[in-house]
């Protein structure tokens, strides 16, 4: 199968959602999918289709963040010769092109309040009219959307369609993000490292040590398993073969040489002239060796958790240390409850 048709996991959270999936699929019925980035909603939508009656008809997909407001409309709909500038002929919209199978609409929030009352009327009727057109064209397709924000509080924001919210509702999945699928980061650190061993060429798969396994249970993860699944890769295919992969990298943007950006950078003439003055770099002087030690170590402290992003097991990981010992560091600086 393709790297990203499988589902790896045996977590409760996990299988609850994908076997209220499967069990939906079979039903003629609209379904919303909730989750994180990274969480697998595309992978729901297809097994959404593959499960359902119409697994031999067509599965299109339409990334509604993807196109601008002025577009998404003709994309869904479809337009006619001129009815607007470059619409130099007709053309189909993702509606027809779903005829007899799935339509799956992603990012579904940020569509437009003028492509929701359309979307409601092909919802309600099954029919839809190309822009430029006045003769409606009958479609049937069934419709999965997906997104990563909390429906019900944009409804009341007036950002999105009561009604169309009741009509996209039928069934609801909400996927889980990776922190809270118990279990399953080992399963999955496990299937991506094997399967990258295989492409680097490696003979032997000699999986993780117990550092490297700590600190991928102890993080956040906060693209899910589309972040975790970089972060295996780039460490098999950086480590020596041979020996378990003990060392693990989160940022890949994390180095001493990462550029501040253009205004950060100070200004810079083509000459120094005779009035400029060199800057010199002194030792700070100080009376009181202890404080300044201690203030030393508070702002490494600070600077380790800002990296692990206030994560304290991967801080303590990353600074060499036990728990315990960086829990007691961070009460003696007041950083214990720091998460910002």
């Amino acid at each position: 199968m393709d790297r990203d048709q499988k589902f790896i996991g045996e977590s409760t959270a996990f299988l609850d959602a994908v076997e209220r999936a499967s069990r939906a699929a079979t039903l003629n019925r609209p379904v919303l999918v909730i989750g994180e980035r990274g969480t697998g909603k595309e992978l729901i939508a297809e097994r959404l289709h593959h499960l359902s009656p119409r697994w031999a008809g067509p599965f299109v997909t339409l990334n509604c963040a993807a196109l601008p407001e002025t577009l998404i409309e003709a994309e869904l709909f479809g337009h006619e010769a001129g009815a607007f500038t470059g619409a130099t002929k007709a053309r189909a919209g993702r509606f027809e092109e779903a005829d007899g199978g799935t339509l799956f609409l992603d990012e579904l929030a940020t569509m437009s309040s003028g492509a929701q009352e359309r979307l409601l009327r092909a919802v309600e009727y099954g029919e839809v009219t190309r822009i430029g057109s006045s003769k409606a064209i009958r479609v049937d397709c069934r419709i999965v959307a997906a997104t990563n924000e909390h429906l019900p509080a944009l409804v009341e924001s007036g950002r999105f369609r009561a009604d169309l919210l009741d009509r996209l509702s039928f069934e609801v999945v909400t996927l889980p993000p990776l922190r809270h699928r118990e279990g399953d980061i080992p399963v999955l650190a496990d299937f991506f490292g094997r399967r990258m061993a295989i492409e680097v060429g490696w003979e032997r798969w000699p999986g993780f040590g117990s550092k490297a396994m700590g600190a991928l249970v102890a993080y956040e993860w906060p693209g899910n398993v589309r972040e975790l699944r970089n972060v295996i890769e780039r460490a098999v295919y950086r480590w020596e073969e041979g020996k378990p992969i003990d060392a693990i990298e989160f940022d890949p943007f994390a180095s001493p040489w990462r550029p501040q950006g253009a205004a950060a950078r100070p200004a810079m003439t083509a000459e120094p002239g005779p009035a400029q003055a060199i800057a010199v770099v002194e030792e700070p002087e100080t009376s009181d060796f202890k404080a300044a030690c201690e203030a030393y170590e508070k702002r490494l402290l600070e600077a380790a958790l800002k990296r692990c992003r206030f994560n304290q097991r991967t801080t303590a990981v990353a600074l060499s240390l036990t728990y315990d010992q960086l829990r007691h560091a961070l009460k003696k600086h007041a950083l214990l409850d720091r998460t910002s």
